[in-house]
């Protein structure tokens, strides 16, 4: 994605963003988290709507869920290549551009007319995401004053956890209202709204020398970073496949998705305090301890949702399990990207950005599988299955990872 290495042109771009006024730079920084609210809301609203397309298009569920492969598979294989592809064009040229498609492929999604033409959108708008997360992450490091580079990529981070319990339910509610496809207009809104934003305000920053897409993947040859990149896989094909079909699955479960808004509601709003806790036990107890607990506790939590869906259960009990799995599933990454950044110290944010890969690719399996899993074994199939993935995470996670660059157990 970016080098994190500061090479002189980056000095010069750090000084030159130091001497805007601080207004001017909140902005910039706040079109960077809407965009990527954008893009979130984008890749997990499917999980809200999944009937409702289903319904107008005449597929299946499982068939539908497939846009959610679509997407992320996208994803996951183009943002390697893009970030080597577009990483020496201008930031902002990069950001405008690829908001501009990513407008674009949403506006059209609202007016697709079938589901061959929704998928073709999808991917479009998979791509395009790809090249503004990227931008978006090399923006905010490259252009970070001393001590605050992780405050910067955290408030980017930001807008994707904010869009499940804003973008979601709103898309959700949206859809429920005027119908899903005016949900992918609301993105498209955002989208846009973020794209002058960054256009007004962000900064000239400079791309950077190119780099070989087999120097960015040279982590992917330690077996501790592959150990966890394997790991986030598993990790996304498990708890993603329960959330991409939670709709389906609260069908079965409590007999109606009426509830289905507020689940996601209480889905983003552990989220969001999950995500500190999981920061804060990998600062407290060391990546490994954290990851492994956060893991086990993952699959247990799923397993038990498990049960709560074959039994059957009140509306309560179900979201009482379903926060219970959230608060593990979204306290994952910060101990999973401490883990992989411990095991290529020298090269962290190459092998983020393997991890990232890895759990989109685990989104598009789990898409994939969920939807296959839903038309021929049933909602309850699923959460069961997600469990078994998330268990064979734990093992592949469990040995510990020697951290190089500085002491202390990975």
């Amino acid at each position: 994605m970016f080098d994190v290495r500061k090479t002189s042109n980056e000095l010069a771009v750090s000084r030159i963003v130091r001497r805007k006024p601080m207004p001017r730079r909140s902005l910039w920084l706040a079109a960077l988290f809407i965009a990527t609210l954008a893009l979130g809301t984008d890749e997990f609203v499917i999980a809200g709507v999944l009937h409702a397309v289903a319904a107008d298009l005449g597929v299946t569920a499982g068939t539908a869920g497939q846009l959610v492969t679509a997407f992320a598979l996208t994803f996951a294989i183009g943002a390697p290549a893009l970030a080597v592809w577009l990483d020496r064009y201008p930031r902002r040229l990069v950001m405008c551009g690829g908001l501009t498609v990513f407008v674009l492929a949403n506006i059209g999604c609202a007016f697709a007319p079938d589901l061959a033409s929704l998928l073709i959108l999808r991917i479009v708008a998979g791509l395009s995401a790809a090249a503004v997360s990227t931008t978006a992450f090399a923006a905010a490091a490259e252009s970070a004053p001393d001590g605050k580079r992780g405050a910067y990529l955290s408030l980017v981070t930001a807008g994707l956890t904010v869009a499940l319990f804003t973008g979601v339910p709103v898309g959700t509610w949206v859809a429920g209202a005027w119908g899903w496809r005016s949900t992918f207009v609301l993105i498209a809104a955002v989208a846009a709204l973020a794209e002058i934003v960054a256009l007004a305000t962000m900064p000239r920053l400079p791309g950077s020398e190119p780099v070989a897409l087999s120097a960015r993947l040279a982590p992917l040859r330690r077996p501790a970073v592959l150990r966890m990149v394997v790991a986030i896989f598993l990790c996304g094909t498990g708890g993603l496949m329960f959330y991409t079909y939670l709709g389906p699955i609260s069908v079965h479960a409590l007999g109606t998705d009426a509830h289905l808004p507020v689940v996601l509601l209480v889905v983003g709003l552990v989220g969001v305090m999950a995500a500190l806790l999981g920061g804060r036990l990998t600062d407290s107890y060391g990546p490994r301890r954290a990851r492994l607990a956060i893991l086990g506790g993952h699959a247990l939590a799923l397993a038990l949702v498990a049960i709560v869906v074959v039994a059957g259960a009140s509306p309560w009990v179900f979201l009482a399990g379903v926060a219970v799995w959230s608060v593990f599933a979204w306290a994952l990454n910060p101990p999973m990207q401490a883990s992989t950044i411990a095991a290529a110290p020298e090269a962290a944010m190459t092998a983020v950005s393997l991890n990232i890969s890895g759990l989109y690719l685990g989104t598009a399996a789990a898409g994939a599988a969920g939807g296959l899993l839903l038309d021929r074994l049933g909602a309850a199939a699923i959460p069961i299955v997600g469990a078994v993935a998330l268990a064979g995470a734990w093992l592949i996670a469990a040995p510990s990872v020697r951290a190089r660059a500085k002491a202390g157990e990975g």
